[in-house]
């Protein structure tokens, strides 16, 4: 039997920034969570830009090149995104520009182990395959759309950027720590005081996972309730499955509920893996 097709689903949500100059790497690395420095050309890491104050604004996926790298952004959040990234310039040789470039996404399928010619991996999860710029729908795929991917990724119990908002959200809570998206070893950049001082410390009482449940999704910002007592709120989701922003002291002991209706929470088992006795 042949196994199913791969999935190609274009992304119009996101878009491209790409930075060049001799001093790219350098800015790049004051400025974001993740390590830019030992990047090579086509590869990716996940990684996001914070507040002073160490909240969560911006999810993006860093893309090295040979002469530079690419940024995969929000694309409602591009331009501001540039305003920021420009002021934080001063006289750094940096250019920084907007190419009209689409973004897509290659789901994994049942044979396809090797990264396909032209795709980046998924730096977060093997599960969420590949994510290409300017690429065509290649042959033997199945066309899809950006909810398909959305679906797919609510599925393995990834968060995303309608979960976190914009300053709203610790990374850690949006377990950008399990998901290879911050790196503790690589120095400064903006928020770490605050983002290291939460995992040392290793009292993270909130993060997001899954709920699932029978029939449409909640209200985003509804309460989960445990007994009681408040355990968390609803993220967004679709029928049968939600992501929720979840107090981890509240949710052991089952019987949680959203406006009366039975849900059930979900560790994936990367979640689990990651933080081993504490999902025990």
């Amino acid at each position: 039997m042949m196994p199913n097709p791969p999935i190609y689903a274009p992304l119009p949500s996101r878009a491209v920034i790409a930075l060049a100059g001799p001093d790219w790497r350098s800015f790049l690395q004051g400025l974001i969570t993740q390590d830019v420095e030992t990047l090579g050309p086509g590869e990716a890491r996940f990684a996001a830009l914070l507040t002073p104050q160490g909240r969560l604004l911006y999810d993006l996926f860093v893309v090295g090149r040979e002469d530079g790298a690419w940024l995969d952004v929000a694309a409602e959040h591009r331009e501001t995104i540039i305003q920021r990234l420009s002021m934080y310039r001063l006289r750094a040789k940096v250019e920084i520009a907007a190419p009209d470039l689409p973004v897509s996404a290659r789901f994994p399928a049942p044979g396809e182990g090797r990264d396909p010619a032209g795709w980046v991996a998924d730096p977060r999860l093997p599960e969420l395959g590949w994510r290409g710029y300017g690429a065509t729908a290649p042959e033997g795929v199945q066309l899809a759309d950006e909810a398909a991917y959305e679906a797919h990724r609510l599925a393995v119990g990834v968060p995303g950027p309608a979960d976190w908002g914009a300053d709203k959200t610790y990374p850690i809570e949006a377990n950008f720590d399990l998901l290879d998206g911050i790196d503790f070893k690589k120095g400064c950049f903006v928020g770490q005081e605050t983002t290291s001082r939460m995992k040392r410390r290793g009292q993270v009482k909130s993060r997001m996972l899954p709920i699932v449940f029978e029939g449409p999704p909640p209200a985003a910002g509804a309460e989960v309730v445990a007994g009681e007592l408040r355990a968390g709120e609803v993220l967004s989701g679709g029928d049968g499955r939600a992501m929720a922003a979840l107090r981890l002291d509240r949710i052991g002991g089952g019987g949680l509920t959203v406006d009366g209706r039975p849900v059930r929470v979900e560790r994936p088992a990367w979640f689990a893996a990651a933080l081993g006795e504490e999902v025990a």
